[in-house]
């Protein structure tokens, strides 16, 4: 459950704290604890409730996922929810939490469902001191840079996928396979827009009503996380415009090849009706006819009948029916 658990004094690097020992790190000043879950327990949740004087509330969110994202404060601290995202092996958007407790001297993370680990990111952070000093709000950003950055790269993964998907909507025929593998990309876009879009809330939010937590000069580099953030959403819309106006197109060639083959049938029924008239009317079962006994009858109806099917082939292809 406990990914890391680390007090920094002064924007360095400390040691690993105990979980006991938590309150006491708490009362120092320039410092705060970065710790880091994935999935706890509900009983060491309390325990963690205890040591750093969380609401209930968020206690009990924190242990659910599925939670939509937010940002709600109780009391001196402050409760976030940030859906997370990547690419998996199938090249299908795979989506997790991660639940932020962000307090004066203290930042907890906890991940749920398919979600890369921060490891790497508390290392990068750990090398700014002069920013880490401010606090865990220098800790938080770097988390929520991380996300969004995630999120650039499907857009960007996306795009390329997505001009191949456009080209073969471009066609006449109808393809089943393709359609739905356009309605099943807008479903994952339309997800990752909702993913983006409280992002640039929750940035918001934190720099504008949480001074006592975000310094004034971390509040720029929370608003640059807000505008990645926005662009991101702003992509996956246009993006999920195209595809919506390259089914729409798929569907109408389509549809004007099965008008163009409607055509060409009632033409060729419109030319084969002549005959099926003519001979059904006469029959042609006795000598000579038409009429009865007249020598060239049949010859003579016959050459008629593909005079007349000649002509109404030269019209209806001027016409463009064949």
């Amino acid at each position: 459950m406990v990914i890391n658990c680390v007090a920094y004094r002064h924007g360095k690097r400390e040691e690993h704290v105990d979980i006991a020992d938590i309150s006491e790190v708490l009362k120092e000043e320039k410092s705060f604890v970065w710790m880091g879950l994935y999935q706890p327990e509900p009983a060491f949740m309390q325990t963690l409730q205890q040591e750093f004087s969380l609401h209930e509330l968020a206690i009990e969110d924190a242990l659910v996922a599925h939670q939509r994202p937010k940002i709600e404060q109780y009391g001196d601290s402050v409760f976030i929810v940030v859906k997370t995202a990547h690419m998996d092996d199938l090249q299908r958007i795979t989506f997790g939490e991660t639940h932020f407790f962000l307090g004066k001297n203290f930042l907890i993370t906890v991940r749920h469902g398919s979600s890369e680990g921060y490891a790497d990111i508390r290392t990068k952070a750990e090398k700014n001191h002069v920013l880490l000093c401010e606090g865990p709000g220098y800790a938080l950003y770097c988390i929520l840079d991380f996300i969004v950055d995630n999120y650039s790269k499907i857009t960007e993964s996306l795009n390329d996928r997505i001009g191949g998907l456009e080209q073969g909507m471009f066609t006449t025929r109808f393809d089943s396979d393709a359609l739905q593998n356009v309605y099943h990309l807008r479903r994952e876009l339309l997800a990752l827009r909702n993913a983006a879009l409280p992002v640039t809330e929750i940035c918001q939010q934190l720099v504008r009503f949480h001074e006592d937590i975000i310094p004034k000069n971390l509040r720029a580099y929370l608003r640059d996380v807000q505008d990645h953030a926005h662009h991101v959403m702003i992509d996956a819309e246009d993006m999920r415009e195209m595809l919506t106006s390259a089914m729409q197109v798929n569907l109408a060639l389509v549809s004007v090849q099965q008008s163009e083959v409607n055509k060409k049938l009632a033409g060729w029924g419109a030319i084969l009706i002549v005959p099926t008239i003519i001979f059904s009317m006469y029959g042609m079962n006795f000598p000579d006819m038409p009429e009865l006994h007249t020598h060239f009858g049949y010859p003579a109806v016959v050459g008629i009948t593909v005079v007349i099917c000649c002509v109404m082939w030269w019209r209806l292809k001027k016409a463009g029916w064949l």
